[in-house]
């Protein structure tokens, strides 16, 4: 399908049509917006097969992956569907007056969550479904009360287009405002940024890299009012391996991660892509085993010709330096695929060399042999922000490196022991965020209901009659 760049006076019309189905669409009770919710959920799980049958022609993605991943975009409409049944999701807080109260009279006080206004949503390429056209932040935005112009990633122009029409033939038949929700497409930078930079935009949901996600949060800090970007711009998912688990199951961990690192040619903003280990005798197991997962996987076609280059640009600089060990590359040599790369490199060298921090899109890994658990510590100390970082280690490990695990606490936003950072389960507990540059603000989560709180603000009422106050706080 040919990407069409939608004109400057479309994207206008969008934002001013989304500012004035804002203006009704923001009072509507719960169960309209419940009603909302479910009924598209309802008609893209009817629609499931068709729909990934699209996607996989547009990303190369197998079949049962995107199907997998429209029952997950599916159960979170359905998820935000059920939060909103209970309405102490706005947050309400009553303080009575007390009229009686010396030397001052004490005011009614009473504070809730509103909706900010019209949302621009920036999707991802690597998830098409669920970081898309209908993922967590167009759906927690419609399920906080604000209408939404969605910006079609170009890597499935055809997706996209077959999801918003779902979204926008649901809200007619359940009634709600003309406008509560837009989609543009193009592949200029241009087309992004003028939709950001409208007046009526009150604030961004993004997904994607570091350079367009920080692109937008220094325009939008620039505008006459500046408005909040939750941009989530990847992560190396750090893991760090304990010297005892080492031991005794260092080669089952090696092919945990490396099945997680090559998942869908390592196209996870989740995945694994450097991994720190104390220099042992045991360490060499690890290796063997993760170099033969490595190597025994199959290369693959990555979600679009730009990813693919800059992977192979990026393979290309690694493989050039003096101090990298090339441990594992993948063995079957398919043109235009990527191939699995596992690289070695001296805690020192680590330090050193600040390339090696930066994310590879893609099927390969950093591997750190630190020589000591206090160079390991100076590792740990080094990274930037994280969405995610994963210690492995028994009680006798874990109780000999708290400090470690008290330093990742200041690095990432979720913290694993024992298991992989891939597979991010979508509930009111999880956190898909972290400090910068893993996103641009380490506050929020874009991924579960406590998602709805980046696109709500408090307000609060002071000696409000009655008949003038929310329903909620009543």
């Amino acid at each position: 399908m040919a990407i069409r760049e939608t004109p400057i006076s479309e994207i206008d019309q969008a934002a001013t049509k989304a500012h004035e189905a804002f203006l009704t669409y923001r009072f509507a009770k719960s169960a309209i917006k419940i009603s909302f919710l479910n009924s598209i959920a309802d008609t893209i799980e009817k629609q499931k097969e068709a729909l990934s049958a699209i996607a996989s022609k547009e990303t190369s993605l197998p079949h049962e992956r995107l199907i997998g991943e429209v029952n997950r975009t599916v159960n979170q409409l359905r998820q935000f569907a059920e939060f909103l049944k209970d309405s102490s999701w706005v947050r309400p807080i009553i303080n009575r007056a007390d009229p009686e109260r010396k030397p001052l009279p004490k005011p009614d006080l009473r504070q809730m969550q509103i909706p900010l206004g019209p949302v621009a949503v920036f999707g991802a390429s690597n998830f098409p479904f669920a970081y898309s056209v209908c993922g967590g932040d167009t759906v927690s935005a419609l399920a906080a009360g604000c209408t939404v112009v969605y910006k079609a990633n170009p890597g499935h122009p055809e997706t996209s287009a077959a999801v918003a029409k779902i979204i926008i033939e649901t809200a007619k038949q359940i009634g709600v405002p003309e406008g509560v929700f837009a989609m543009i497409q193009g592949v200029s930078t241009e087309t992004g940024m003028h939709l950001v930079m409208h007046p009526l935009i009150k604030a961004v949901g993004f997904t994607g890299s570091f350079k367009g996600g920080r692109a937008l949060y220094d325009a939008c800090a620039k505008r006459d009012e500046p408005i909040p970007v939750y941009a989530e711009m990847g992560s190396t998912n750090p893991v760090f391996i304990l010297p005892e688990i080492l031991a005794q199951k260092g080669g089952e961990i090696a092919r945990a991660l490396a099945a997680s690192n090559t998942a869908s040619a390592g196209q996870f903003c989740t995945n694994p892509g450097i991994m720190v280990a104390q220099e042992a005798g045991e360490i060499k197991n690890f290796y063997d085993e993760f170099a033969k997962v490595i190597r025994a996987t199959p290369s693959a076609p990555m979600l679009t010709k730009p990813i693919y280059n800059s992977f192979e640009k990026s393979m290309k600089a690694i493989s050039g330096k003096k101090e990298i060990n090339i441990a594992a590359v993948a063995d079957d040599n398919k043109n235009e695929n990527a191939h699995a790369h596992m690289f070695i490199s001296s805690g020192e060298n680590f330090l050193n060399d600040k390339e090696l921090w930066e994310e590879m899109f893609g099927p390969s890994s950093i591997q750190v042999r630190a020589k000591t658990r206090y160079e390991m510590m100076k590792i740990a100390a080094s990274l930037q922000g994280q969405l995610t970082a994963t210690v492995w280690g028994t009680d006798n490990d874990l109780k000999s490196n708290i400090e470690l695990v008290r330093l990742l606490e200041l690095k990432a936003g979720r913290l694993i022991i024992n298991g992989v950072p891939t597979g991010v389960e979508v509930t009111a507990a999880m956190n898909h965020g972290g400090p910068y540059p893993a996103t641009t603000d380490s506050k929020f989560t874009s991924v579960g209901t406590q998602a709805i709180y980046r696109f709500t603000r408090p307000v609060c009422y002071q000696n409000f009659p009655e008949f003038l106050l929310p329903d909620e706080l009543i």
